[in-house]
């Protein structure tokens, strides 16, 4: 019986060995990052990868990274990667990366004006909240706790439901910071594309971009089925914080009619 156990072990080190090389042996596929690499949203990226490669041993995948700050961006830098996380300061910017590429899919991961949703742009995809979102989730929060004020927030550092401890621990265990928003959501960007390629083997931009666009459904550590809207906004929970403590999670239960996550922020294109 020892020497099976033993003949077993050996044959699962030897198997797991041979996936490891075969997964250093693959050609990488690359993913961009447009950005300060100074931000958490950087971090969040690089949190988002390092997951993905230590997964991609056990599949045969690897993925690398090309990161660029916004003054050194071209159309031509982007070519053949399957999509960009842009950590953008203006909206022009985002803006122009999405029409430069088109079926590329261009993750938003740190604006959140509500113009950029509205314009509807095929193949930019939101993953950071849009204001009107945080601005329905204080809301219903107002109607329930008219006397507590509360700030929503697209994460938060000692959020623990859902997993999300695990991903807390992770992240400031990995770069000696808290997570925060944009942390989230560049994690959440790298995680939706890189599982989309373990489980489907997507790779092609345009048929990557239709996948998330339609049959996408992503969890995020956040208990939700996320997917995404026609204005290319995730809908997601939002954290409702007093005092940097989570006091509650938006759609507000009680409050929020329907209470499903579009209740927070612009559903549709306008017509």
């Amino acid at each position: 019986m020892k020497s099976y156990i033993f003949k077993y072990l050996i044959a699962l080190m030897l198997g797991l060995a041979h996936v490891t090389v075969q997964a250093e042996n693959t050609p990488a596929v690359r993913l961009a990052f447009i950005g300060e690499m100074d931000s958490t949203a950087y971090l969040g990226v690089l949190q988002g990868l390092d997951e993905a490669n230590l997964q991609g041993q056990f599949l045969g995948q690897r993925y690398e990274l090309s990161a660029m700050s916004a003054s050194d961006y071209s159309a031509a830098a982007l070519s053949g990667m399957p999509a960009v996380i842009v950590a953008a300061d203006e909206a022009g910017f985002l803006l122009r990366v999405g029409r430069e590429n088109p079926g590329l899919p261009v993750f938003n991961v740190t604006l959140t004006d509500n113009d950029l949703r509205d314009r509807c742009l095929g193949n930019v995809l939101h993953v950071i909240p849009s204001d009107r979102m945080l601005a329905d989730a204080e809301a219903q929060w107002r109607k329930k706790n008219p006397d507590v004020p509360a700030k929503a927030r697209t994460w938060h550092h000692d959020f623990v439901k859902f997993a999300a401890r695990d991903l807390n621990k992770r992240f400031k265990k990995a770069h000696e910071t808290k997570m925060d928003d944009t942390a989230w959501a560049g994690w959440a960007a790298v995680k939706m594309v890189t599982d989309t390629i373990a489980r489907e083997n997507l790779t092609e931009p345009a048929a990557l971009l239709d996948y998330l666009k339609t049959r996408l459904a992503f969890d995020g550590q956040k208990g939700s089925s996320m997917t995404f809207r026609p204005t290319g906004q995730l809908r997601q929970l939002v954290l409702l914080v007093h005092d940097d403590n989570i006091v509650a999670e938006a759609p507000v239960r009680g409050v929020a009619k329907p209470p499903t996550l579009d209740s927070l922020g612009i559903v549709d294109c306008p017509k």
